[in-house]
């Protein structure tokens, strides 16, 4: 049986050079006050940027007395000089003149501006910080004879909490070092955007006064009244009892009339492409809020955009990874979440009445809430209203996010292929979910490679001129043309990618990657770059190994990489985990549509769930911690894009964008802008993976006595070996 070449590389750039996390330790000493303490404040668990409800009765914390507060800093992977360093050049310092004043946080109810104007009674402020949900502060004077006099007053006073009107006491104490890091701003969600004053103050007014709140519940609008809000619904009901709409039953009058000049405004400018024909009006009084969530898929279409209206909010976006994004949405402005902002981000509203806010700019910034101690307030909410408007869908969603996709969940549970048990079993899922995929995608999958990456261009300009090189899975052939001093030729299972190699002038033809028509011994130099990972069982990928083995001549070196189950190591994230959540380089920022293939591919290459830990018949790889455990009916699952790996087989979706698809077989890309329906013609494919733990690649290296590992190393989310021939 002809044996199948597992190619279709999905290449990710290796990481820029350096910026290690930060991590903080704070430490407290000193003996601890005699003085009567009140008891711990009411935490209500706000998301990330935003602060705490203060809920009554005396709440605080004591800090210890005589002492210190000193919070340090720890660089991974650097040594005492360096990390001393770190603290000069990136650390800013309080010193001796500075005080920690307890029970006055933004965490308890404590604003800026009312904390200022105590502390200024003593001294010149030179600093308040603030951190977020925290009920202390810090304060720096310009001497320490105006700390040790505010210690003196402020030490044990007890104070009201503006618009709380509650009591407090708070407690002071000497602060040896603070050091802090400037903080950097977050990006917004990939896909969100805001529009600040999208309407007039006098549309606003016209549109709230449109909206009739009085009454009991409305059968034309649906009116509800919910536990955290008021709602209507136009044009169709949206049913929170099963997160859905009744497609079939419309509510009769349609989108209020005071809302299509507004829609056409949106659709003329570009906010959105269809005109909605469903509208959610919420009014939220302070300390409501709306849970998180996603809107329903199968639901409604792509765009949903909302209108604030009355105040501004803080509406809070999280990842599945559990990465979260305060934004601020300004009064008037207009929320449009697209893309993976709608489809994979939940985003919801914490109920509380007061929020985090960057204190410079109070009131009418567009952006997120960025953790700066040095410029944190509490704004209190006031009523809002929101016009949330959205398009029906009339198809099933076929979104690139399946794990979170209503309309495929049920697909995936009767699509889902078993994990193989055998060499058939393998040889057709590497077939179906592997070279047809990548016969079919080709000319997509050329259009986001192009860079190389750096430490495979430094392998291969490392080789002595004239040296025979074999690149078994070339792909589009982006290494073929590195080094014009090596003789370079690539093989690949795909013809489609072979071609373009061809198209390129690049030497290269179809074949099998577990039988490669070159003669044994021939090659100086083989390279495999993210290959290996597409076989499905333990036996073919060693078998993929000892095909470049017997290529090489003796002393003839091979760099392999495959994808790595740990996107997380050394606690520095991989650039695939951390380009979801903003900085894009410059290649994907070429284009809308290649950014969005090259950060979906990067994910593919890195991704995959499922294997009962299959190598085993490497016997090495168990001194790692092989610790995956088998599904309990064998289904490989779907990988959500740009999430850690839980498990080591998977299928990752490749979503197929402009109707490039292949050569010669091109959708026409006009007909699909214009059409309803354009994201249910454009295809999503399944490429199958398995991730290797750390030391599985060198466990089955190490089995192969022919060869012996000259290096082996992680490099952004990929593990990676240099192979000699004995």
């Amino acid at each position: 049986m002809r044996r199948l070449l597992q190619l279709g590389k999905t290449r990710q750039r290796t990481p820029s050079a350096s910026e290690q996390p930060t991590f903080f330790t704070v430490r407290l000493y000193g003996s601890h006050s005699t003085k009567k303490r009140s008891p711990p404040p009411t935490q209500h668990g706000p998301t990330r940027g935003a602060g705490r409800r203060h809920d009554g009765g005396r709440s605080g914390v004591c800090p210890p007395q005589d002492g210190g507060l000193q919070i340090t800093s720890m660089e991974t992977g650097k040594n005492t000089e360096d990390h001393l360093k770190a603290h000069k050049m990136k650390k800013k310092i309080l010193r001796k003149q500075s005080l920690v004043i307890a029970n006055a946080g933004l965490g308890n109810g404590m604003s800026r501006h009312q904390l200022h104007r105590i502390v200024d009674n003593y001294g010149v402020v030179e600093t308040l910080l603030m951190p977020p949900n925290k009920p202390y502060s810090f304060v720096q004077y310009e001497s320490t004879e105006e700390a040790k006099k505010a210690f003196d007053a402020l030490n044990g006073k007890e104070v009201t909490l503006e618009d709380f009107d509650q009591n407090i006491v708070l407690y002071c104490n000497f602060v040896g070092k603070v050091f802090w890091k400037n903080s950097v701003p977050t990006s917004l969600p990939p896909d969100l955007k805001v529009i600040e004053d999208i309407i007039s103050p006098e549309e606003e007014r016209k549109m709230l006064e449109s909206i009739d709140w009085r009454g009991d519940e409305n059968t034309q609008t649906a009116q509800k009244t919910l536990k955290h809000r008021r709602v209507k619904h136009f044009g169709y009901e949206f049913r929170y009892d099963n997160n859905d709409v009744d497609k079939d039953n419309p509510l009769p009058g349609g989108l209020p009339e005071i809302c299509i000049p507004f829609l056409e405004k949106c659709l003329k400018q570009g906010y959105i492409k269809h005109k909605p024909d469903q509208l959610t009006v919420n009014q939220y009084e302070p300390g409501q809020g709306i849970p998180p969530h996603i809107d329903t898929h199968s639901a409604f279409e792509d765009e949903i955009i909302s209108l604030s209206l009355g105040s501004e909010i803080v509406m809070d976006f999280k990842h599945p990874d559990g990465h979260t994004v305060a934004v601020m949405l300004p009064r008037r402005s207009l929320l449009v979440m697209t893309g993976e902002s709608r489809y994979l981000w939940t985003h919801g509203i914490t109920p509380r009445k007061y929020d985090v806010i960057q204190a410079s700019e109070l009131g009418q910034k567009v952006g997120t809430i960025t953790a700066d101690v040095r410029d944190l307030t509490l704004k209190r909410r006031e009523t809002r209203t929101s016009f949330t408007f959205r398009k029906v869908r009339r198809s099933s969603c076929n979104c690139i996010y399946p794990s979170v996709c209503d309309s495929q969940k049920g697909q995936q549970r009767q699509a889902e292929p078993s994990f193989p048990h055998n060499e058939m079993e393998a040889s057709e899922l590497e077939q179906q979910y592997v070279h047809k995929v990548y016969e079919e995608i080709a000319t997509h999958f050329s259009s986001t490679r192009h860079s190389p990456w750096p430490r495979v261009v430094e392998f291969l300009r490392s080789l002595p001129e004239g040296s025979i090189v074999a690149d078994v899975g070339c792909g589009n052939g982006k290494y073929l043309g590195i080094n014009r001093d090596l003789y370079m030729v690539g093989c690949d299972r795909s013809k489609n990618l072979v071609d373009i190699c061809g198209e390129k002038d690049c030497q290269a033809f179809v074949c099998d990657a577990l039988s490669v028509p070159i003669r044994s011994g021939s090659c100086d130099a083989c390279i495999s770059i993210a290959v290996i990972h597409h076989f499905s069982t333990a036996e073919r990928r060693l078998a993929a190994i000892r095909e470049l083995a017997r290529l090489l001549k003796p002393g003839g070196t091979a760099l392999i990489y495959v994808w790595a189950m740990e996107q997380e190591y050394k606690n520095q994230k991989s650039k695939y985990l951390k380009e979801k959540h903003g900085s894009k380089d410059k290649e994907e920022e070429s284009s809308t549509g290649t950014s969005q293939r090259l950060l979906d591919d990067q994910k593919h290459d890195r991704s995959s769930q499922g294997s009962a830990c299959s190598d085993r018949l490497l016997d090495d790889s168990e001194d790692k911690g092989c610790a995956a455990k088998p599904v309990a009916d064998s289904r490989l699952p779907v990988h959500t894009n740009r999430t850690s790996f839980h498990s080591q087989d998977m299928l990752v979706p490749w979503h197929l964008k402009g109707g490039i698809k292949k050569k010669g077989a091109v959708v026409d890309e006009a007909s699909l802008a214009g059409c309803k329906e354009s994201q249910e013609l454009s295809p999503v494919f399944h490429r199958y993976y398995h991730v290797f733990r750390e030391g599985e690649l060198e466990a089955a290296c190490r089995s192969l006595d022919c060869v012996r590992i000259l290096k082996n190393y992680y490099d952004q989310g990929n593990w990676c070996v240099v192979l000699e021939k004995l």
